[in-house]
C-alpha cells in the first residue's frame, strides 16, 4: 500500500501503548438489578486492584456506594463472586480485608458492621425477607486439614447471628429461595469433581432458621448449576445431561430441556453469584448463548419453548463470565464485540432504544482501523479431533513488513484450564498485532462453549492434549505460509502458564515462551494448592497421590533438560491458588541449566495482577523479552530487563 513505511515485525510504532491499556481501565464483575436501580461490580488497576459498588437509577443518576477504604470482594472458593446483595434501599456486601459482612444504604452512608465472625467467609447472598435474614454460601476457616463450606443464615436483626442450614457436602452454590418463602434450593457437590464435572439439586422446606425434607431433584453424574425459581414458583436451572448446557425446569416431579439445542447456556462456573438466564417479565425469560465461540441474547417462552434472538443495534458477539440478570422488563449484562471492549448494557422491552451502554471497562480512544479482527479457525489435532482457536493477523495501517518476511506468532493458551477465550476486543492482544505480531488464541480439547465432549476431552490427558493442541495451531499457520516458522513463542497465565511450560519442557517447536503465575510442579499444585481445586487434578491428570507417577512425568519442573529456548515468568507474591515457589523453583533451575532466564515478582499481587502499574510492567517487560529473541528493535523506548544466560 504506498504511504506505508516498510519496518521489521515487531518494530512498528503503535497507537497502542501499555498507558491506553491501563488507563482509566475497569473490570466489570458482579451484577445485581432490583426495581430501585442497576448496581455492578468495579475492580480498579489504579486503585490498587480494589473493588466498589456502583449504583444507578433508573433516570441516570449515578453514584458509588462503598467507601475508599473499603473493598467489596470475597474469597470464598478463593475466586469469590456474589459479593453483594441488595434489599429495597439496603446493601449488603463482604469487605475484602476481613471477610465480614457490611450494611450500607444507596448513597454510601450508615455503614454498619453486620457480622462478627473471623474465621468465616460469605458470597452468593439471598434475601430471605419475611424471616429478616440473608441465606449465604459460607466457609469456615478454623479445620486446620481444609475449609469447611457450608449455607448459613445471618440474622440481620440480630447481632449477625450466623446458623448453619446444610452442611455435609464439600461445595455449595446458589441457594435461592422460593417466591412463596416456603423452600430453597441450592446447588452442591463433593470431591474430586468441579462444577462442570457433577453436582446435584437440591430442595428442602425453609421454615424458620432450619431446613426440612431435603430433597434432590436433578443431578446424575450431570453438571447442575444456576437454579432459578419463577415468579409462579417453578424451579428452573442448568444442565449438561443432553451434551450441552441447557436451561430446564423441573415441574410435576419432572425435568423438562427448555432449550433442547446444541448451544451452551452458561460457562463454567469458577465464580459464584452468576446465570446466564432470568426472568424478564413473569413469563417469559432472556438468556444468553454461545455457539462454536460466539455468543447471542435472546428471548424464550418457558411455556411454549419459543425461542427467539433478540435484534439489536449493537454489534455482541460475547456475554462476560458475569453473566446477566434481570426483572420488570429490564435486563443488565456485560458485553463485548472484536471493535469494541466489554460494556455494561441495560436491555428493555418495551424501551424504543432496547439496548443501553451504562459503563465501558476501558475508555478507548483508538480508531477500529487500527484493531485486528478475530478470525475462527478450526485445524486438526491428535486423535483425529479438531481444534478451535480465533487467529489475529499483524495490523498496522502505517506499516508493513519487508516483502519476504514472515510475522512472528504468539500462541495463547487460556487459564482454567476448563474455560474458554474470549473474542471480544482486547488492547492487551492489539498491544501485539499492531506492532506486528500475528497471535493465535487457541481453544483447545477441555476448553468450554462447544459442548460437554469436548469439555471433557482433556480429562486424564491434561500436559498432552492440550500441548498438542498448541503446537498443532502454530503448525497450521506455518502451513498456510501466515507465520515465520523460526519465531513462535507461548504465553499463557495460571493453567495456561501450565501449558506454556509444558509446550516448551516436552516439545522443541517454540523459540520462547512467557508463563504468568504458571504451574511448573503438578504435586506442588496437588498438595498446596486451596480447596476449590485441591482435587482438580484427579479429573485432569489422575488420582493423587495414586497416580503420583503421572504427575511426576508432566510437570515442566522434572524436564528441564529438555527446554532449551528462553523463557519469561512472572509471579504475584500472594498468590494462594498457584503458589510463588512453583515459579521461583522453575527460575532457579533454568538458569543453573544455562538457559536464558528472567523472573520478574510483585508484591501484593494475588492469582492475577490487578494493579496498573504491575500490569504495565509485566506487558512492556515480555516485548522486551521478544525484542532481544527474535532479534527487532522496538519503536519506542522500554525498560531493561534482566535476562540470565543471555
Amino acid at each position: 500500500m504506498p504511504g506505508k513505511k516498510i519496518a521489521p515485525y515487531g518494530s512498528w510504532e503503535s497507537p497502542i501503548t501499555t498507558e491506553s491499556i491501563i488507563s482509566d481501565s475497569i473490570s466489570i464483575g458482579d451484577l445485581f438489578i432490583s426495581n430501585e436501580g442497576i448496581f455492578w461490580q468495579e475492580m480498579r488497576p489504579t486503585e490498587g486492584g480494589r473493588c466498589t459498588i456502583m449504583y444507578q437509577t433508573y433516570d441516570g443518576s449515578k453514584n458509588e456506594i462503598v467507601p475508599k477504604s473499603y473493598n467489596a470482594r470475597t474469597r470464598v472458593h478463593e475466586y469469590g463472586g456474589g459479593s453483594y446483595l441488595v434489599h429495597k434501599d439496603e446493601v449488603y456486601f463482604s469487605n475484602f480485608s476481613n471477610q465480614q459482612i457490611y450494611k450500607t444504604n444507596l448513597t454510601g452512608g450508615n455503614l454498619t458492621q453486620i457480622t462478627n465472625e473471623p474465621l468465616l467467609r460469605f458470597a452468593d447472598g439471598t434475601m430471605d425477607a419475611e424471616r429478616q435474614q440473608i441465606i449465604y454460601v459460607g466457609e469456615n476457616h478454623d479445620n486446620k486439614d481444609e475449609p469447611v463450606n457450608c449455607i448459613v443464615s445471618v440474622d440481620i436483626q440480630n447481632d449477625g447471628e450466623v446458623t448453619i442450614l446444610a452442611s455435609g457436602a464439600d461445595f455449595y452454590a446458589s441457594p435461592v429461595i422460593s417466591p412463596d418463602g416456603r423452600t430453597l434450593a441450592w446447588v452442591q457437590w463433593n470431591h474430586p469433581n468441579m462444577p462442570w464435572d457433577a453436582t446435584e439439586l437440591y430442595v428442602a422446606d425453609l421454615k424458620h432458621s432450619e431446613l426440612y425434607n431435603p430433597q434432590k431433584i436433578a443431578g446424575d453424574g450431570e453438571s447442575v448449576c444456576q437454579p432459578l425459581w419463577s415468579p409462579n414458583g417453578i424451579l428452573h436451572y442448568i444442565s449438561d445431561l443432553s451434551g450441552w448446557w441447557n436451561i430446564c425446569k423441573y415441574e410435576g416431579k419432572k425435568s423438562h430441556n427448555l432449550t433442547p439445542i446444541n448451544a451452551e447456556f452458561t460457562q463454567a462456573q469458577w465464580g459464584l453469584g452468576v446465570r446466564f438466564y432470568d426472568f424478564i417479565t413473569n413469563d417469559q425469560i432472556i438468556c444468553a448463548y454461545s455457539r462454536l465461540g460466539f455468543w447471542k441474547v435472546a428471548l424464550l417462552d418457558p411455556i411454549s419453548c419459543d425461542f427467539v434472538d433478540i435484534d439489536v443495534d449493537i454489534d455482541i458477539t460475547e456475554i462476560h463470565r458475569t453473566g446477566l440478570k434481570a426483572c420488570n422488563g429490564k435486563a443488565l449484562f456485560v458485553a463485548g464485540s472484536p471493535d469494541h471492549s466489554y460494556s455494561l448494557f441495560t436491555y428493555e422491552t418495551k424501551a424504543s432504544i432496547k439496548l443501553r451502554v451504562v459503563q465501558v471497562s476501558t475508555k478507548n480512544d483508538i480508531e477500529a482501523i487500527h484493531f485486528s479482527k478475530p478470525l475462527p479457525v478450526k485445524y486438526s489435532t491428535t486423535n483425529n479431533q479438531e481444534c478451535h482457536a480465533f487467529y489475529y493477523s499483524p495490523v498496522n495501517v502505517n506499516y508493513k513488513a519487508p516483502e519476504s518476511a514472515k510475522p512472528p506468532l504468539i500462541i495463547l493458551s487460556h487459564g482454567g484450564p476448563t474455560g474458554s477465550t474470549s473474542n471480544t476486543l482486547n488492547l492487551g492482544i492489539q498491544y501485539w498485532t499492531s506492532r506486528g505480531f500475528a497471535i493465535l488464541d487457541v481453544n483447545y480439547r477441555g476448553s468450554t462453549g462447544y459442548g460437554t465432549k469436548y469439555r471433557k476431552a482433556l480429562n486424564g490427558n491434561w500436559g498432552i492434549s492440550d500441548v498438542d493442541d498448541c503446537v498443532n495451531g502454530g503448525i497450521h499457520l506455518v502451513s498456510k505460509g501466515l507465520v515465520d516458522p523460526k519465531k513462535i513463542a507461548i504465553r499463557g497465565g495460571s493453567a495456561g502458564g501450565f501449558t506454556t511450560l509444558a509446550c516448551l519442557a516436552f516439545t522443541d517447536f517454540f523459540a520462547a515462551g512467557a508463563s504468568y503465575y504458571g504451574v511448573s510442579d503438578l504435586t506442588a499444585l496437588a498438595e498446596e494448592t486451596h480447596k476449590f481445586e485441591s482435587r482438580y487434578l484427579d479429573s485432569m491428570v489422575g488420582k493423587y497421590p495414586e497416580e503420583r507417577q503421572k504427575y511426576l512425568d508432566r510437570s515442566p519442573i522434572n524436564h528441564t533438560e529438555n527446554l532449551s529456548c528462553p523463557v519469561i515468568l512472572f509471579q504475584g507474591l500472594e498468590d494462594k491458588i498457584v503458589l510463588p515457589n512453583q515459579s521461583q523453583k522453575m527460575y532457579a533451575s533454568l538458569k543453573a541449566k544455562g538457559i536464558p532466564v528472567s523472573y520478574l515478582e510483585f508484591e501484593g499481587e494475588q492469582h492475577g495482577f490487578r494493579k496498573s502499574e504491575n500490569i504495565q510492567r509485566a506487558l512492556e517487560a515480555e516485548f522486551y523479552f521478544y525484542s532481544h529473541v527474535f532479534g527487532f528493535k522496538p519503536f519506542d523506548p522500554i525498560e531493561a530487563v534482566q535476562i540470565d544466560n543471555k
